[in-house]
């Protein structure tokens, strides 16, 4: 397969994963679509090292953000905005998990993962997901996310989607929350969602 050809594929792929996340948030797809479209099954690895799956999403609002902790930009910037979110809930806050899975299974150790998750700034209701590239991979497919590592050497970065997923309780999507949403607003569409029940597909 030539390198032009994978650039291209990248590309396309890329196109997609915005255009998906275009879509959910501005109500083209139904709520029907948008389930069928957004999330699945995946196998992963938390940050003590246990075995996780999408199980791990049931019973709390799930904001879930694909990024890595050697991320220089998107990454903070959205955990920050999710922990400033995550106070403004107040008591709700107990209802309510970010979900921060790594696309850089080569460096994210879940030890490495946890360490960077730890920072004081980010949420304190937070799990941390690693894996085999191939089980990232599989998370990846399963929520139209786009990584791809970028440059050579051991300060590589990863171009990925800096979108935010919201879940509900039964672990099925609610709505996506743009990358630089102000901490208020997330906390506004979080809410928005809870007042609609468990079952909420709209935020």
């Amino acid at each position: 397969m030539s390198r032009g050809f994978l650039v291209v594929l990248a590309g396309l792929a890329l196109a997609f994963a915005v255009l998906t996340g275009l879509a959910v948030e501005r109500g083209i797809l139904r709520p029907q679509q948008q389930t069928a479209a957004i999330g699945g099954p995946f196998h992963l690895t938390s940050t003590s090292g246990r075995s996780v799956d999408q199980s791990v999403l049931k019973g709390k609002w799930s904001a879930v953000f694909f990024g890595y902790s050697f991320c220089p930009d998107a990454c903070p910037t959205t955990l920050f905005a999710l922990g400033q979110a995550e106070k403004a809930l107040g008591p709700k806050a107990a209802d309510f998990q970010t979900v921060f899975i790594s696309v850089d299974p080569a460096r994210d150790t879940p030890k490495v993962l946890g360490a960077y998750l730890h920072t004081p700034a980010f949420p304190q209701h937070v799990v941390g997901l690693t894996g085999s590239p191939a089980q990232v991979a599989e998370a990846a497919h399963a929520y139209k996310v786009f990584y791809q590592a970028a440059g050579a050497g051991p300060d590589y970065t990863v171009n990925h989607s800096s979108f935010t997923y919201l879940m509900n309780p039964k672990g099925r999507f609610a709505c996506v929350i743009p990358y630089d949403t102000p901490p208020q607003a997330i906390a506004a569409r979080v809410e928005k969602a809870m007042s609609q029940g468990a079952a909420a597909t709209s935020c």
